[in-house]
């Protein structure tokens, strides 16, 4: 082993911790957020009515209120 080659710290070796690349569903781009890579969508693709689904529904007045 010469000096231009030195052992890599401990933890250091990046070839382990390379991680995958994830592309958005819609536009293919490469996605860095967290958020993003599970949902594969990035934000600029997400519509913000497709995150939390709400289901209105006509509910009875509570005994005594109403």
């Amino acid at each position: 082993m010469n000096a231009a080659d030195p052992d890599p710290l401990p933890g250091t070796d990046t070839r382990e911790a390379v991680r995958p690349r994830v592309t958005c569903r819609r536009c293919h781009r490469p996605l860095h957020d967290p958020e993003s890579r599970i949902l594969r969508l990035g934000p600029e693709c997400r519509d913000p009515a497709e995150r939390v689904a709400r289901h209105d529904v006509d509910q009875d007045p509570l005994p005594g209120l109403g």
